[in-house]
Order: C-alpha cells, then sequence, then structure tokens
C-alpha cells in the first residue's frame, strides 16, 4: 500500500499563520525603512548644497547664501532648486542673528575669501537622534557631527 504524499491541515494552518504575522509586521519595517532613507538622503543633499555654495563663493568671487525655510520645509543654495524636508525629520537651525529672515528662513552665507557667517543646521529624527551640520565662520568649512540627545 502506497502512503498519500502532501501536507496535513495542520501544517498548511500553521505555515499560513506565519505567512500573515510576517505580512502585518511589513508596513511597519517599511516605514522605518522609508524614515531612515528620507533622513540619510536630506543630510547627504543638505551637506552637498552647503559645500557646493562654499565652492561657489570661492571660484565665482560672490557670496552665495544656503537658506533653510523651518515653516514651509525647505532648503536651497542660491540658483538651485528648493528641496523639500520630508515629514519624518525636524530641523534646527542657529545663525547669525543678521541671517534670521522673519521668523522662519535661516540662512548661511559663504564669502568669496572663504570664510562664512558660520552656524549650523541640526537634522533630527523622530527618535531624537540626529546630525549636525556646522559650518566654521572663519574657514567656511562644512563638517558633520553626531548629535547627541
Amino acid at each position: 500500500m502506497r502512503r498519500a504524499r502532501g501536507f496535513t491541515l495542520v501544517e498548511l494552518l500553521v505555515v499560513f499563520a506565519i505567512l500573515a504575522a510576517l505580512a502585518g509586521l511589513a508596513p511597519v519595517a517599511f516605514d522605518r525603512l522609508k524614515a531612515s532613507s528620507e533622513y540619510r538622503d536630506t543630510v547627504r543633499t543638505m551637506m552637498g548644497q552647503m559645500r557646493a555654495a562654499r565652492y561657489k563663493a570661492l571660484t565665482e568671487g560672490r557670496e552665495v547664501r544656503f537658506s533653510v525655510d523651518l515653516r514651509q520645509r525647505w532648503y536651497a543654495a542660491d540658483g538651485a532648486p528648493p528641496l523639500p524636508l520630508p515629514t519624518s525629520v525636524d530641523v534646527r537651525a542657529t545663525v547669525a542673528s543678521g541671517e534670521v529672515s522673519g521668523q522662519s528662513l535661516a540662512s548661511i552665507r559663504f564669502l568669496p575669501q572663504g570664510g562664512a557667517t558660520g552656524g549650523s543646521i541640526e537634522i533630527v529624527r523622530a527618535s531624537g537622534t540626529g546630525t549636525r551640520l556646522r559650518v566654521d565662520w572663519l574657514s567656511g568649512r562644512v563638517t558633520q557631527e553626531a548629535l547627541l540627545q
């Protein structure tokens, strides 16, 4: 007599229960992955624009402004299209008092001699961790450092 091959009903139910649990966790994992990707992209592009603004000021011999609008949630260097800030990050700016326009627009000017007005931009995740992009007023150099809680 041959034995029938296949899966029992209990085995199939266990497999379906595991698949249902994984399918329930997928949206949470996707949201975290998306937020993490948006954070990294924001840090990378913001730092790139700040460094490009410094380079442009040095090579073209004119002031170049990097601005962040905290209320309307965008950032841009002179001549570049504004980029939106993702909702998954919070941004804070510390700039010279003369570089604040209204209550929401903060700017850092890069000077043709190599200096800058200085300041820092903090990009913060929902968890409270983040990155500070610091601009040295004397050299105009842009550096990145971890933001401690």
